[in-house]
């Protein structure tokens, strides 16, 4: 891993954007650190400056405002998130989403902020240094093909973070600095579907807060699928929520490049469930094979639609 020549820690947000704004190499926020070290030491991140923010309390805080939005600040660490009172009472499925991110230790350090921006996964592209090499560099890492599918236009690195699924079943809406943030924007639309750059968030453009409201009366259920209860990244996560007049929301991660969303009425569950099993874009870069996240796909759903009362039925592979 290369050491960073420069580390830089700003006592605010706007000496933050300062320093971003006058660097001239590479660089990268950190916080956390829990995907953006773990990307240094395999070479798949060049950055040579780091800018520490995690010393900015004005982003750790958790509140309920006027007007009923909880606001949570975008370096609230997951497990402040998943003990506070605020968010067990209003958004459990919150709180039971983040208890099975990574591991106990790793959750007192990550930020949610760094959840939702943490980089696209795939099983040819996570590895050292030397083994990308020897097997061959993919279009996520400079070569010219995907080794998961042989294509050479488009990359199928899964979407990983798990929280993000969560939030965009919610609703949520996020602030940042920049234009593209100035009046709050749907989580979901800072997320792009290339798994090359799978974020509009562009270096120099921080996350500032999670937005949630909490008069829609959400009910939801969370499910994962992964190797080992603890430290795996997720294979497949789904979220289901319905709100106080029966609106749905079915949100897929780890089967495509970006969230896979498809959002209508209770009434139509059955023709949501159908498209949002169509949306996935999977392919072979995971521990499990696609067809068997595919299938998973169609039991999740249908797991949720039973825990949740609706009587309809998942689409079947």
């Amino acid at each position: 891993m290369d050491i960073p020549k420069q580390y830089l820690k700003p006592r605010s947000v706007e000496e933050a954007l300062r320093m971003a704004s006058g660097c001239i190499s590479p660089f990268k926020f950190i916080a956390g650190g829990t995907d953006l070290m773990v990307h240094m030491k395999q070479g798949n991140e060049s950055a040579n400056i780091l800018i520490d923010i995690s010393g900015l309390e004005e982003l750790k805080q958790i509140a309920l405002e006027p007007g009923g939005v909880l606001r949570i600040g975008s370096l609230a660490c997951l497990e402040s998130i998943a003990q506070n009172a605020l968010v067990r009472e209003h958004f459990p499925v919150l709180a039971e989403a983040i208890e099975t991110v990574a591991s106990p230790v790793l959750r007192k350090s990550a930020t949610i902020g760094g959840n939702l921006l943490c980089e696209n996964r795939c099983s040819f592209y996570d590895q050292s240094e030397w083994w990308r090499q020897a097997v061959g560099y993919c279009l996520k890492c400079n070569g010219d093909t995907c080794i998961a599918t042989g294509g050479k236009k488009n990359c199928y690195s899964k979407f990983s973070s798990d929280l993000a699924v969560v939030l965009i079943s919610l609703d949520a809406r996020v602030t940042g600095t920049g234009e593209l943030f100035s009046k709050g924007l749907p989580l979901e639309n800072i997320y792009t579907g290339d798994g090359v750059h799978p974020r509009k968030v562009r270096d120099g453009i921080m996350l500032l807060s999670v937005e949630l409201a909490v008069d829609r009366k959400f009910r939801s259920v969370y499910n994962k699928l992964r190797p080992r209860r603890s430290m795996d990244f997720s294979s497949l996560t789904s979220a289901v929520s319905i709100d106080a007049q029966g609106g749905i929301n079915i949100v897929l991660g780890g089967v495509d490049p970006m969230p896979v969303v498809a959002r209508g009425n209770i009434h139509q569950s059955d023709e949501l469930a159908v498209r949002a099993y169509k949306r996935s874009r999977v392919v072979d870069n995971d521990h499990y094979s696609r067809s068997y996240r595919k299938r998973m796909i169609s039991v999740f759903v249908k797991r949720s639609f039973e825990q949740l009362g609706i009587d309809q039925d998942a689409p079947q592979s």
